[in-house]
């Protein structure tokens, strides 16, 4: 009898292997055993749940033809697979089944290893000075803050899986997610932990593909117990590395283990990715990023100027608060460019000092970029003139003009939404959202629009003479 199932199932793969390409054929078909053959229904033995759920998504009609030309058509098929006993009989919780922690089996390939150097320890690929010690909590991002140490003391073990990070550029997801990491690789030798960029994912997909060792790069990301992937929304578009992501993170997430991903925005507006994925992104906690008010980048000055060792007078922190405002990064890279100049210079760092350093580090900074000046550059390029922009027209060049003289001020000025309004012929802040929405959403669908609105974006931040 198993040798009439074996060759029923041979027939059957013969069929399939017509059907699909050679390396979903040994990914998924190869690992799958015939135990049984009785009234022309035959069982298929398959590694786990998960392994069934993906034929039958994935496969079904290949392997329902498959087994109607060999069988018959009333032939049927029947799946087999190992549903683990989540409690041993002493009463403790098993473990999901993995390598020891920190290494790598030796038939599977670590993709963060340069052929030819044999290292069996999987590097977290973490930046360690990435910590919650050197984080500034405040109402911008308390919540991320809250669920990032509660998984750090309990990965995979919280509601938060997967965490989901979420906000503008330089507002400190990389640093948030890192910081989860370096605290589990701190508190847990048992955990393995894995930080990695989308593009880096990427690109060994890639290589794995033309290897053809998927199913051992597939293999290796199943071993990790914190999977960090960083800038999610560089997935969109890559429909092969979307595949192997959704597998991935449906085997980690099915065996317990933690996953955080960061992006430029929330699940919801994500285009270009697979729904199923983003469906998966809203199992857990999506956490924004606001931008930080002013007290708080005030503490995040004071704090990082203490552990530089320097000292801002009061006139030069709020100058700096002042000018530079809802992106973190900028105010590292502002702190680090005062100390080198005084440091080189032998000066005092003083206004002119901290003016200076501005202009030529953040060029992009609001407080040098008019309402005025945002309204001209726009109106010129549109061919309209600036007055119209106030006016309750609703011809289309000017209203586009308008929303995206709004966004620009939006984004790249001091201006309240309300001072933002009223100088666009007095509207109000609910008009300036609409028009900052209503631009993102051209962005988005429209690459043409998309080029204008940075080459705008450009000329906008080059100096004004």
């Amino acid at each position: 009898m198993v040798q009439d199932c074996l060759a029923v199932w041979n027939g059957c793969l013969n069929v399939i292997r017509e059907e699909i390409s050679e390396q979903s054929f040994r990914t998924w078909f190869e690992p799958i055993r015939p135990i049984r053959l009785h009234d022309n229904t035959l069982t298929l033995q398959v590694p786990n749940r998960f392994f069934f759920e993906w034929l039958e998504e994935h496969y079904l009609p290949v392997l329902r033809k498959s087994i109607r030309q060999t069988l018959g058509p009333k032939a049927n098929l029947e799946y087999n697979y190992v549903k683990d006993d989540p409690w041993q009989k002493n009463g403790k919780r098993k473990q999901p089944t993995s390598a020891p922690a920190g290494e790598v089996e030796n038939d599977i390939r670590n993709p963060f290893v340069i052929p030819g150097i044999k290292r069996l320890k999987i590097d977290p690929q973490l930046n360690t000075t990435y910590t919650f010690e050197n984080l500034i909590v405040g109402d911008c991002n308390r919540l991320a803050c809250s669920a990032a140490e509660a998984i750090a003391n309990n990965p995979g073990g919280t509601a938060f899986n997967p965490l989901f990070i979420f906000g503008d550029v330089g507002l400190g997801k990389t640093h948030l997610a890192q910081a989860i990491g370096n605290a589990v690789v701190k508190q847990r030798e048992d955990k393995t932990v894995l930080y990695v960029s989308s593009e880096k994912f990427t690109n060994q997909i890639i290589e794995a593909i033309k290897n053809n060792a998927v199913s051992d790069f597939t293999n290796f990301y199943q071993l990790v117990n914190v999977l960090i992937i960083d800038d999610i929304q560089f997935l969109a578009g890559k429909q092969k590395t979307q595949e192997i992501f959704f597998h991935i993170f449906n085997q980690l997430h099915q065996s317990g283990n933690q996953i955080v991903l960061t992006s430029d925005r929330a699940p919801k507006d994500l285009q270009g990715m697979e729904e199923r994925l983003i469906s998966r992104f809203k199992w857990g906690l999506s956490a924004d990023l606001q931008a930080p008010d002013y007290e708080t980048m005030m503490a995040i000055l004071e704090h990082k100027s203490s552990v530089a060792g320097i000292n801002f007078s009061p006139e030069v922190k709020h100058y700096i608060c002042d000018n530079i405002r809802h992106n973190i990064r900028e105010l590292e890279g502002v702190i680090v460019n005062l100390i080198a100049h005084a440091s080189l210079t032998r000066k005092e760092i003083d206004i002119e000092l901290a003016q200076k350093v501005i202009n030529n580090v953040v060029v992009n900074t609001g407080s040098f970029i008019t309402l005025d000046h945002i309204k001209k550059c726009v109106a010129d390029h549109y061919e309209v003139p600036i007055d119209k922009l106030k006016s309750q027209t609703r011809k289309r060049n000017i209203v586009l003009a308008r929303q995206l003289s709004m966004y620009f001020a939006k984004n790249i000025t001091n201006h309240s939404l309300k001072a933002i309004g009223d100088s666009f012929g007095g509207r109000d802040h609910s008009t300036v959202i609409y028009s900052v929405r209503a631009v993102n959403d051209m962005i988005d669908t429209d690459a043409e629009f998309k080029r204008t609105v940075k080459d705008l974006e450009k000329k906008l931040r080059q100096p004004v003479s």
